[in-house]
């Protein structure tokens, strides 16, 4: 690769070029302004990126999976679609979209007891406790883990119910642009899945990146 790791390319598109980076199977949280639009890239193509996002005055209200399917009368949000809270308020609404519009709000966030369950022995990194470590590193802490929107994440439901586990749609360099609708914590882990394909059929996670744009703060 001409000296050159995968990650060294990111920097050649610059939209990017500032971006934060979440690292393969870690965390990242950040405290984002209401107005803000906020870029999750798929910098390798096939990352499922856990996502939540938590009111900053009041961590008890949450986006909510179960709320915002109610909200949108359908399984999974598309362009311009709101995701609201557990107090059915408003927090993020998906702004962009590049890639093929596949996204996830079923499958809870990994843990350790999956991880059991999939015949693991020992400690597995797990979106659970990257979504914990990521508020410490803010000095903030939840009580529970809410069921986050998982972004990229392919999981197709059959006829008859039935669900599978499939390597995402997305392409190296596609993204979604969130839009923030009030002061907000926003959490994101690159899924560290690597007995299952939803990281793509080599099962191996990446990092993402993610690029913040409050330009549009001068308009509130």
């Amino acid at each position: 690769m001409n000296g050159r790791t995968r990650s060294s390319c990111f920097v050649r598109d610059p939209m990017r070029a500032a971006a934060i980076i979440v690292p393969a199977r870690r965390g990242k949280a950040i405290r984002v302004p209401a107005g803000s639009l906020v870029r999750v890239i798929n910098t390798h193509g096939k990352q499922v990126v856990d996502t939540w996002a938590l009111n900053a005055d009041d961590s008890g209200e949450h986006m909510s999976m179960e709320h915002t399917r109610a909200y949108l009368r359908k399984l999974s949000p598309g362009r311009g679609d709101a995701l609201v809270t557990n107090h059915r308020r408003p927090i993020l609404s998906l702004e962009e979209d590049t890639t093929p519009g596949v996204h996830d709000t079923l499958i809870a966030a990994c843990d350790r007891y999956r991880y059991e369950q999939l015949g693991v022995v020992g400690y597995h990194d797990n979106c659970t406790d990257n979504f914990a470590a990521a508020l410490r590193e803010l000095g903030a802490t939840v009580l529970t883990t809410p069921a986050p929107l998982n972004l990229f994440m392919n999981i197709p439901i059959a006829a008859d119910g039935g669900v599978e586990f499939r390597a995402p749609l997305s392409d190296a360099g596609q993204f979604v642009g969130l839009r923030v609708h009030m002061d907000a914590i926003l959490v994101f882990s690159a899924c560290p899945q690597d007995l299952l394909p939803v990281n793509g059929e080599h099962m191996t996670p990446t990092e993402v990146h993610l690029a913040l744009d409050s330009s549009g703060l001068d308009a509130r």
